[in-house]
């Protein structure tokens, strides 16, 4: 008798665990963008607006540039302190997610003081240097070229730097790097933060 309530207790138990695992697994939901990309916001800001000099704005890149730079993070083909870490750990489809809502939202305005000199030369210069790729005075994220516009001045500083040093390299863009004076490139960066 003791040994039949045990058993049908046995049962109950198995069943009710079971349900339970049955019912989460069930009603669990594949990441969402907002999901995939809440951890993001810490360096890259809300929705991709960057308060932080040293991190660029995400908000209105293209999703090409998006996917291609998580996956260059991933492979260790972009040079990187923390992204090549943090992008071991999404899929592909988790980068195109993240593209498709980055590239939703609206292009962010950084206010950052720069040089007016620098800035007016920069302009003169961007429509044959760099026009091609980065289009509409770096308004607009064309394929995997990034937008250049309105980001931080330190941030264009950094990433130019490691062009410069061979340290990230790109098809176009490294070639391009070589043509600029150290003058030109400062130029044009404070060109393309300036941009709104």
């Amino acid at each position: 008798m003791e040994k039949r309530r045990w058993m049908e207790r046995r049962g109950q138990c198995t069943l009710a665990l079971g349900a339970l695992v049955f019912s989460a697994s069930a009603t669990a939901l594949p990441p969402n963008a907002a999901m995939l990309t809440h951890d993001c916001a810490g360096c890259h800001g809300t929705d991709g607006a960057s308060a932080s000099p040293s991190m660029p704005s995400l908000a209105g890149q293209s999703k090409q540039a998006i996917v291609e730079a998580m996956k260059n993070f991933k492979t260790g083909v972009r040079p990187s302190t923390i992204m090549g870490r943090l992008a071991k750990g999404y899929t592909d489809a988790d980068f195109a997610l993240m593209g498709d809502f980055y590239a939703g939202q609206k292009m962010y305005l950084t206010q950052q003081t720069l040089d007016p000199a620098r800035v007016a030369k920069g302009a003169s210069l961007q429509a044959s240097k760099c026009g091609s790729c980065h289009t509409e005075s770096g308004k607009v994220s064309n394929d995997d070229a990034p937008a250049m516009a309105s980001q931080w001045l330190p941030y264009l500083q950094m990433q130019m730097a490691l062009y410069v040093e061979g340290k990230r390299k790109t098809p176009g863009m490294s070639e391009t790097i070589k043509t600029l004076s150290a003058d030109e490139l400062e130029s044009l960066l404070h060109f393309y933060a300036s941009v709104k």
